[in-house]
């Protein structure tokens, strides 16, 4: 099922496939695509919010099918989203079955499929299976759908590199929601302080 999010308010709020606990923490801005690019290897998107609606970098951005990118720039009315059809993207996500971590990465060969890198070779994996993101950041919630997984390979007998069908067509973006953590001032204070010792 895809997700599916109310966008009649600034703070819309995830219906039932996220938790009551993902309402409390995050707040979602919806915004208009109004640039494209998806040709390069290094793709951005531009939305018409800026941070004169709060926007700021590092703000994860969906849309009601799953993951768009991350907003890397921001002016007053306009944001730059650095699409996970990019080279530079790295996003933590996961098997939805077994919960095996990995990185979201981008080989510039097809639009439509990125790559899950560096998943256990433990781990059980099946064609069709859902990838959504592992929520191991403050940038995205546990649980966006990502994609399904089309093909597998194992890499020097290590590790699994996984192709994604995007359940997002990334050629064709027009409405777009993005994530404010409401904790994520408090996490990168924890995660950036000394040890005690």
């Amino acid at each position: 099922m895809l997700l599916k999010y109310q966008t009649n308010t600034k703070k819309s709020i995830p219906q039932k496939e996220l938790n009551n606990a993902l309402s409390r923490n995050f707040e979602f801005t919806s915004a208009m695509v109004i640039n494209n690019v998806y040709g390069k290897t290094n793709n951005h998107i531009t939305i018409d919010k800026g941070h004169n609606d709060s926007l700021e970098v590092d703000m994860g951005v969906i849309t009601s099918k799953g993951l768009v990118g991350i907003i890397n720039k921001t002016s007053s009315k306009y944001a730059r989203i650095q699409s996970v059809l990019n080279t530079k993207s790295q996003i933590n996500a996961q098997l939805k079955k077994s919960k095996h971590f990995g990185f979201l990465t981008w080989n510039t060969q097809n639009p439509h499929v990125v790559q899950l890198t560096e998943i256990p070779k433990l781990a059980p994996i099946a064609i069709g299976d859902t990838i959504i993101t592992g929520g191991n950041s403050s940038i995205f919630p546990k649980g966006i759908l990502v994609g399904s997984i089309a093909n597998y390979t194992l890499e020097n007998n290590d590790s699994y590199t996984v192709d994604v069908t995007l359940f997002n067509d990334m050629t064709n973006l027009s409405h777009v929601y993005v994530i404010k953590n409401k904790n994520k001032k408090e996490i990168i204070e924890l995660q950036s302080s000394g040890d005690a010792e």
